[in-house]
């Protein structure tokens, strides 16, 4: 257990001590004492109230538009709330319920699973790719459905660090299918439900270029979904 000290659990947890169960590209994720929620920090300086007011206001916006893009049955509740840090910076801080059956599609046995199973997996993906395809078509833009994991602040650093770049454009373009997404979990009753509702927060034309990619890469995981619904061998878990 790793468990961290903030004052930003405050409004959720006296001693102020919450568990790290995960973190992405630029979140930490924790999970509260009584196990009902997980807690998603930024990891950013904060700002002041009137800043993350702002920023809370812009990442609920993105978790409506999500949303209303792959509908109720491939999301969950995300709730965003203020809160002060030690020093006295504000910060947006996102809630969720845990899913504590929950198994992100990074980490799917495929092998396992059965026919009729794997069937459902592949029926459910191919909705979500044909709901956020129209969705670029309107907004050109879409959800995450990919992500990335890291096991510490420091880890997420060292990734993110200029000389990995082709590294990481690497993973983008050949890794990071949507069968093994960290940001898509498969839940007890087979549903598949997307947990990050973050927006992208970089340039024009970085955004332009990013979305244009990965709805030219949705062939490719159209190819591999239909792959694994055949019976061959899903793609390795590589992150």
């Amino acid at each position: 257990m790793s468990l961290h000290q903030s004052h930003l659990f405050a409004p959720l947890d006296r001693d102020l001590h919450l568990e790290r169960i995960a973190g992405g590209n630029e979140t930490e994720v924790y999970l509260t004492d009584d196990a009902r929620y997980v807690v998603k920090v930024k990891d950013t300086p904060g700002g002041t109230l009137a800043e993350a007011l702002e920023e809370a206001k812009m990442l609920a916006a993105a978790a409506n538009e999500v949303h209303s893009c792959l509908g109720a049955h491939h999301t969950i509740p995300n709730y965003v709330i203020l809160s002060g840090d030690e020093n006295g910076r504000v910060h947006p801080v996102v809630i969720q319920p845990f899913l504590p059956q929950g198994e992100e599609l990074f980490k799917v046995d495929y092998s396992s699973l059965t026919q009729p199973q794997r069937i459902l997996i592949a029926e459910q993906l191919r909705q979500i790719i044909r709901c956020s395809a129209r969705h670029y078509h309107l907004f050109g833009r879409m959800p995450d459905l990919y992500g990335r994991a890291s096991h510490s602040k420091k880890q997420r650093r060292q990734r993110n660090a200029p000389h990995l770049f082709p590294v990481r454009v690497w993973s983008f373009l050949i890794w990071r299918s949507l069968l093994r997404s960290h940001n898509l979990m498969r839940l007890p009753d087979s549903r598949i439900v997307l947990v990050d509702y973050d927006p992208i927060q970089r340039s024009w034309l970085y955004k332009t270029i990013y979305f244009a990619v990965r709805y030219t890469l949705f062939l490719r995981d159209r190819f591999l979904i239909q792959r694994v619904e055949k019976g061959y061998r899903a793609p390795k878990a590589i992150d």
